[in-house]
């Protein structure tokens, strides 16, 4: 079955979640500079009750209940029973000193959240892949003391996101071209239009919503050694193996695949500074008040 006929519980429970789940340290480094953007915006202080959507392999999580500490409590909530398994690894090897955590394998577009219970609602990049985005903004809000604060990360346009483009855009050549996915499908891109989700919001009940743009370079590959060939290629095994590019190339034959590493790993060798391999990324942080 493509992964475009998969639904997202079906895709994120399958071979995608647990290889999110084994490559976490690495999406955690990559995307730490956009995690340190999404906590600045959700200002969390002790004590307080944390709603963490799409929640992954526990950065955030764990990066929550450090700020809201031993008083407060987090709950993450995942489609995806590889990912909690590893946030729950996580979770049990913290050192003592934060908050309570609870995590929950759902969909929270439809899950009976306690309404009032939580303080705040965060999310990176785990809120434009919901099937309904009325009822699933309209159940956060619900979910949310009056006077509580939504902060949530979500990609602006994929011409914007060079960490992701550049490389698609150098395979593209070698694959056959994907179908498109319709203007409001779930998918990355869903909201980079920020008219779209703020009518959604609106709608759902939030008030004194704001798009802050986010413009962070990511280091897709480093090489410790400094050198530019190590890095290209920790870079190009990055973007074919496990980022949005290797869609393109998973199940292609071994000699395509080949070509392609060949073909990204020289480019990002020619643009490495420094052992390392940037490229742009851009996402609105997104906030608003119940």
């Amino acid at each position: 079955m493509a992964a475009a006929d998969l639904t997202q519980a079906e895709y994120w429970n399958g071979e995608a979640g647990r290889r999110w789940a084994s490559h976490q340290a690495t999406f955690d480094g990559v995307f730490a500079p956009l995690t340190e953007r999404l906590f600045a915006g959700a200002d969390l202080h002790p004590g307080e009750t944390v709603l963490d959507i799409g929640c992954g392999a526990g950065a955030t999580t764990l990066r929550a209940a450090e700020a809201v500490g031993p008083s407060g409590r987090v709950t993450a909530v995942d489609v995806s029973a590889p990912l909690l398994a590893a946030t729950a690894e996580r979770v049990a090897a913290r050192p003592a000193g934060g908050g309570a955590i609870a995590l929950v394998e759902a969909d929270a577009q439809t899950h009976a959240f306690a309404r009032g219970a939580f303080d705040r609602v965060i999310s990176r990049f785990g809120i434009m892949f919901f099937d309904e985005s009325v009822a699933a903004f309209t159940n956060l809000h619900a979910a949310l003391r009056p006077g509580g604060r939504l902060a949530i990360l979500c990609w602006r346009t994929l011409a914007e996101n060079a960490w992701i483009a550049h490389p698609l855009d150098l395979v593209r050549s070698l694959v056959p071209e994907p179908a498109p996915t319709p203007p409001d499908a779930p998918g990355p891109f869903r909201f980079a239009e920020p008219e779209r989700l703020s009518g959604i919001l609106a709608v759902a009940g939030f008030r004194e919503i704001a798009f802050t743009p986010v413009d962070e370079a990511l280091v897709l590959g480093r090489s410790d050694s400094g050198e530019a060939r190590a890095a290209a290629e920790a870079a190009a095994a990055f973007s074919l193996d496990l980022g949005p590019a290797s869609r393109l190339v998973r199940d292609q034959p071994p000699e395509i695949r080949d070509q392609a590493f060949a073909r990204v790993q020289a480019d990002f060798e020619a643009r490495a500074r420094d052992g390392a391999v940037r490229l742009a990324a851009a996402c609105w942080l997104v906030t608003a008040v119940r």
